[in-house]
């Protein structure tokens, strides 16, 4: 028997008992595809709430070597963390659950994982693609997957955004190169950053508004920097991740831009003790005189 599990396959099965026996189609598909174990190799799927799925997909892959290979191209795209239902969506279509009936995803998930994901998908160079186009799906009051997540309108903090730049750590080599990236961007803080959860598919993260240090604020008035800095890491969920490597907690000294109504952070070093570049950089800071920018 298939492993269920997870509240939106919960929500699926129940709304399956008020429809009526499948129709021709769905008889048709049991005569022409086969159950299968949802196998290890396939990453994009495996262990996602149900074991078995049907061959061949609804994309049309008929093979399971197909199945793997195809699904992991999408691979990176979730690692972006662009939204936290482009799994479930994804997995829908490559590996659908092997019930006596088709079960597409709904339109509307479809399209707010595209909104999401299409840009950054756009940042590498990749359209939307065309099998996925979300008017191939059906409407939301059909019988279809639907999005798990808080619906974006109706949230009060936006929905998580992949960047398309790739923010991780910096090394601090010298502490010359620092003070120059912090001369570079537009404003300059030491922050202390917390993970709210580890159970969703993005995690969350606060601002210790107790812990911030500015060291430049340049377009930013010095009261606004918490709330903009929290604004980031509600949208900038890569990066928040990337930064934190798994941790729960950290201290660091981020440095960025202020584009019109959001900050965007190029620069991020962990305090540690054993940096001892970052130290010396940011004691030296207070009488560092950046060059003039030529204008």
């Amino acid at each position: 028997a298939s492993r269920l599990g997870g509240p939106w396959l919960l929500g699926l099965l129940a709304r399956l008992l008020l429809w009526g026996p499948p129709g021709a189609w769905a008889s048709y598909l049991r005569r022409s595809s086969s159950c299968m174990p949802i196998p290890h190799r396939m990453a994009l799927c495996y262990d996602i709430g149900y074991s078995e799925m049907r061959i061949p997909n609804l994309l049309e892959h008929e093979t399971m070597t197909e199945v793997i290979q195809q699904s992991s191209s999408w691979l990176p795209l979730l690692a972006r963390e662009c939204h936290p239902d482009a799994r479930i969506f994804l997995c829908s279509l490559f590996a659908p659950i092997c019930l006596d009936r088709l079960i597409y995803p709904c339109r509307s998930l479809c399209e707010a994982v595209k909104r999401s994901c299409a840009p950054v998908m756009a940042c590498y160079g990749y359209p939307w693609p065309e099998i996925l186009n979300c008017n191939k799906f059906p409407a939301d009051h059909e019988l279809c997957i639907a999005a798990v997540s808080m619906d974006e309108n109706s949230s009060s903090r936006r929905m998580p955004r992949a960047s398309c730049k790739d923010c991780e750590l910096e090394e601090a080599s010298t502490a010359r190169e620092i003070l120059e990236s912090l001369c570079a961007n537009d404003f300059a803080v030491k922050i202390r950053i917390l993970r709210k959860n580890t159970t969703t598919t993005i995690s969350d993260f606060d601002l210790d508004p107790s812990k911030v240090e500015v060291l430049k604020h340049g377009p930013l008035l010095r009261t606004e920097i918490p709330a903009r800095l929290q604004q980031w890491l509600d949208i900038d969920a890569t990066c928040a991740h990337n930064i934190m490597r798994g941790t729960h907690a950290g201290v660091f000294v981020v440095s960025g831009e202020v584009q019109s109504d959001k900050v965007v952070v190029n620069k991020a070093y962990a305090w540690q003790k054993r940096n001892r570049n970052l130290h010396q950089a940011v004691r030296r800071w207070k009488h560092h005189r950046c060059p003039e920018q030529p204008g």
